[in-house]
């Protein structure tokens, strides 16, 4: 996964290219430079690891119990 902080070398995976490639944004999709192909954030790999980075930061629990008093 590249990490990158500048708006010029930042890049998304294009899965024709099977890469990490630079793209042209439209309001709603991006595409590769290379062969024009929609390109995604990440790779199926890529996803995955972060998937479960997230999952395993997530805090352990839900909503607070109710009391039992009424607010007000």
């Amino acid at each position: 996964m590249n990490l990158n902080r500048d708006y010029y070398s930042d890049q998304k995976y294009c899965s024709h290219c099977q890469k990490y490639v630079s793209y042209l944004m439209s309001l709603d999709r991006s595409y590769c430079i290379e062969c024009g192909e929609r390109v995604r954030l990440f790779s199926g790999d890529d996803w995955s690891e972060f998937n479960d980075t997230i999952t395993r930061q997530k805090p352990k629990g839900g909503r607070p119990r109710k009391s039992g008093k009424e607010s007000a």
